[in-house]
């Protein structure tokens, strides 16, 4: 919390969706929360501290509606790629993450986030075995020193990627088998009991930091996992997140294994509601949008990631004008290498003009900025976010105006989605508190955090050499086979090449 009751932030100028001028304004804030927006010389307690934001752009904090912080480590470990390839190399991606590494993952991600001017996220974090109060309590720890929001998600499953596509464990020379045959998943009994210690050990305040739960891909569920996690998230009044069709793999493997689209499935399940979120969900069809809109359900577009690993562009207009609640995500630094919001919401923007020549239904910056601020909040299930108004949390990025990407000042919403690129950033408040003032962190000892991520880094690969050189040799493999299944016929199509000459 800020040193005295109130703070004014004076000669600013805050940001206008519907004009390309900012309009001069002060704030006052009370505590957290802005109090009053009006005109400068705006009257304030004499007690209040000043902040002075001259040549200054205020925006609202964005809000990263999905990542994952045990991949912050491997960040640039990624070559050409495919999502089931990224997954085949996880137990060395990630392998070897004790407590303290969850920590570290989730501060560096903190870091990042804020130095680009991201206030809050949903975090889908990975422990294993299986969550622990413990475990997943560092992560929360790391957020709340940092004193960034976040949903805190333990990543759950009951099976394992290798159960999860159709015929690929017999793809694989049996020669090569033996190590994929030893993974297995926690027993779900453990996995769920983890879950529940996660929900009824939470000992963060819910406004800054809360829990949800994620099955993290449904098809490495069996229905009654999923089924039994919704009714956890039901009883402790949590959300509940999972990636949904992120590659065509996934949607010709969701055809084969119940007849219908993942998305259906899970509706039949009684899954979909106001507190679940759909990761990517690429591979929807009319029908699909239809029941997320209908339950009232949110979805994160992951543009970045979604090109990295190819899985095809999301249909992030068509699900905003069905009713469903839009966030943008950056996901993780290993599918996107960046956790930069400005990116995202530019990645947006244009892969909105590879959908469709119709103009009318390009995402323009006012509505990319909307879904990456009060849509990912949507998405997080904070109410107060995402907009600079009175009674909303005071989470404010000032922007520097004398940077050239504003020099000349023409349109400062266009620019804040297609030129900035996070150097412009000059300061961050979160709760009316400066978390990063005029380009120091406040919460965060930088220097100290590089050196310890670097040392655990280079620490992690050593450990886990061999496990790496295990799963590079099925690389191929899997690449090759998942190839071939998406080549297999789907009633929608989501990449840009031709529908004859594509995959």
């Amino acid at each position: 919390m800020p040193d005295r009751p109130y703070t004014v932030i004076r000669g600013g100028a805050v940001l206008d969706r519907g004009a390309p001028r900012p309009r001069a304004a002060d704030i006052l804030i009370a505590g957290g929360t802005i109090r009053e927006i009006g005109p400068p010389g705006l009257d304030a307690p004499q007690e209040a501290r000043e902040i002075l934001a001259h040549d200054r752009l205020l925006l609202p904090g964005l809000v990263n509606a999905h990542t994952h912080s045990h991949y912050t480590l491997a960040k640039g470990v990624a070559g050409n790629w495919t999502l089931e390839m990224m997954l085949n190399a996880g137990p060395w991606v990630i392998g070897g993450r004790a407590r303290e590494d969850l920590r570290l993952g989730a501060t560096l991600g903190a870091a990042e986030m804020i130095r680009k001017g991201c206030t809050a996220c949903y975090d889908m974090v990975l422990e294993l075995p299986w969550p622990s109060s413990e475990g997943i309590g560092e992560v929360a720890a790391a957020y709340d020193e940092a004193g960034m929001r976040a949903v805190v998600a333990p990543a759950l499953a009951d099976g394992v990627f290798w159960d999860a596509v159709p015929g690929l464990m017999d793809a694989v020379p049996e020669t090569l088998r033996g190590g994929l045959a030893r993974m297995r998943a926690s027993p779900a009994e453990a996995t769920l009991a983890g879950a529940r210690s996660v929900l009824h050990d939470w000992r963060f305040d819910r406004d800054r930091v809360r829990p949800a739960l994620a099955p993290t891909i449904p098809l490495l569920c069996s229905d009654a996992f999923l089924v039994d996690v919704a009714d956890l998230t039901r009883e402790y009044g949590v959300f509940f997140h999972t990636h949904v069709a992120e590659s065509k793999v996934q949607a010709v493997a969701a055809l084969r294994r119940w007849g219908r689209t993942l998305t259906h499935h899970l509706d039949e399940a009684g899954v979909l509601g106001p507190r679940f979120g759909a990761a990517h969900a690429v591979w929807l069809d009319d029908d699909d949008i239809r029941r997320l809109a209908d339950r009232g359900a949110a979805a994160a577009h992951n543009p970045g990631s979604n090109l990295r690993l190819g899985n095809g562009f999301a249909r992030a207009e068509r699900m905003a004008t069905a009713g469903v609640a839009v966030g943008i995500g950056t996901d993780t630094s290993s599918c996107a290498d960046q956790l930069n919001m400005f990116e995202a919401m530019r990645l947006a923007a244009f892969t909105s003009r590879a959908e469709t020549p119709d103009y009318g239904r390009w995402l323009g910056a006012p509505e990319v900025l909307d879904m990456a601020t009060e849509g990912s909040a949507r998405v997080l299930g904070f109410e107060r976010i995402g907009r600079l108004a009175p009674d909303h949390a005071a989470d404010i990025v000032f922007v520097d105006l004398r940077d050239l990407n504003y020099v000349p000042l023409n349109d400062a919403c266009n620019q804040v989605v297609f030129c900035e690129n996070g150097t412009a950033v000059d300061s961050v408040m979160i709760a009316g508190r400066m978390v990063y003032d005029r380009g120091r962190f406040a919460t965060i000892d930088y220097d100290r955090l590089v050196d310890r991520a670097n040392a655990r880094a280079a620490e992690l690969a050593e450990a886990n050499a061999g496990l790496r050189r295990e799963m590079d040799a099925v690389a191929d493999v899997v690449g090759a086979f998942c190839v071939g299944l998406a080549r297999e016929p789907y009633h929608v199509h989501r990449y840009v090449g031709d529908r004859a000459g594509g995959v």
